[in-house]
């Protein structure tokens, strides 16, 4: 198939979403389809992949920041990137959308591009309220937009349960909801070797408010109370200060490789529920044991492949890093069973042979609904 996959986002960055969006062009295109990568016009760095990258022309808005979240020039941004899809679809003879993220779907039912694979990062409701300016509407606002637009894909496809739950219960077909998780290979990283010099405490991501780093503050205060010269890095791409903690700078996935090459407790604080936060696959991936609170957790299993603790439970949290600080031998059984279930659970050809299936669905499904199967090329009326 020839599949276009639209996102609203800079590209390339090294965050979550942004390598979401990468390792599933990326599956594909290894599993023999010709795809499309359509995007904003600016990025950090040069896409390593070796994929066909469209980019918006709006130079004239300028690059803003690349963080995550709402701003004054992304609904200019989300119009251009209306255009350069629909000229994607006419030029290369499109198939299948695959819409990544909110925006990513309103942009291709704005391009009235059909089918759609709607591919859903998270849940608005549980989002919305962490960005400022929305407070108290973020909620409402957000479940509004849960039940309207996700919808309207021909498929969704939920990283895990609890979200492909929550888009049922949201007005999804459920016939056209399915669960797949995100594709990652142990190959990419180098594993170590635990030895009995104590680590450093790492979290790896953007500290935007979502990912609860405060939490961390709180936390690393109880850890030094047991280890006192245990130390917490912050590899990020955020210049922000933070208290008792280093900040690493981590501007590529170059850069967050070689850190995770090193022996380290990996954290995850994060408990907003309906994300999937590909730093988990990342650190699992490197053979990092892993310390994650319960509402994010979802590619660990407690006690085999990491240590899932309540959400903002300190006492839990900190009781927990200080184990795995303390036991190398605990370091390494984790970490080695997290790289394990990575091969086991999350193969980029297996990720890609399902959504091949979930793609094929949603052209018999438009068939179905339009009475023909469109030409390539086509971009029939939503």
């Amino acid at each position: 198939m020839r599949i276009a996959i639209v996102s609203a986002c800079p590209f390339p960055v090294p965050q979550g979403s942004q390598v979401f969006l990468q390792d599933t062009a990326h599956a594909l295109q290894q599993h023999g389809h010709e795809v499309h990568l359509v995007v904003y016009g600016y990025g950090d760095g040069e896409d390593e992949a070796g994929l066909r990258v469209h980019r918006t022309t709006s130079r004239w808005l300028g690059s803003p920041s690349t963080k995550a979240g709402p701003s004054w020039s992304k609904p200019l941004h989300d119009l251009a990137l209306v255009g350069t899809l629909r000229r994607v679809v006419r030029a290369h003879a499109i198939d299948v959308i695959q819409a990544h993220n909110y925006e990513g779907l309103l942009v291709a039912l704005a391009a009235r591009a059909r089918p759609i694979v709607y591919q859903a990062h998270n849940a608005m409701a549980d989002e919305l309220p962490h960005y400022r300016g929305f407070g108290l509407l973020g909620k409402p606002v957000g479940a509004w937009l849960d039940r309207t637009f996700p919808r309207r894909a021909a498929e969704v496809v939920a990283p895990h349960a609890g979200l492909a739950e929550y888009l049922i219960a949201s007005g999804c077909v459920p016939g056209r909801v399915s669960v797949l998780a995100p594709p990652a290979l142990t190959r990419w990283f180098d594993p170590s070797t635990p030895d009995t010099a104590l680590p450093p405490v790492v979290y790896t991501g953007n500290l935007d408010a979502y990912q609860n780093i405060l939490f961390l503050e709180h936390v690393m205060a109880r850890v030094r109370k047991s280890e006192p010269a245990a130390r917490l890095m912050l590899a990020t791409r955020d210049p922000l200060p933070f208290p008792g903690a280093e900040i690493v700078p981590a501007s590529s996935f170059a850069a967050l490789r070689a850190l995770l090459a090193q022996d380290a407790v990996v954290v995850c604080p994060r408990v907003s529920w309906s994300g999937y936060p590909i730093k988990l696959l990342n650190a699992m991936a490197a053979g990092k044991p892993i310390v994650a609170c319960r509402g994010a957790a979802h590619p660990l299993e407690h006690e085999r492949t990491g240590l899932i603790v309540d959400d903002n439970d300190e006492v839990a949290f900190a009781e927990a890093i200080v184990r795995l600080l303390r036991s190398p031998g605990e370091r390494a059984r984790l970490g080695n069973a997290a790289r394990a279930a990575v091969d086991t659970h999350h193969s980029p050809r297996e990720f890609a042979e399902t959504l091949e299936r979930v793609c094929t669905r949603a052209l018999l499904h438009h068939a179905a609904r339009h009475g023909h199967r469109p030409e390539r090329g086509e971009a029939p009326s939503a």
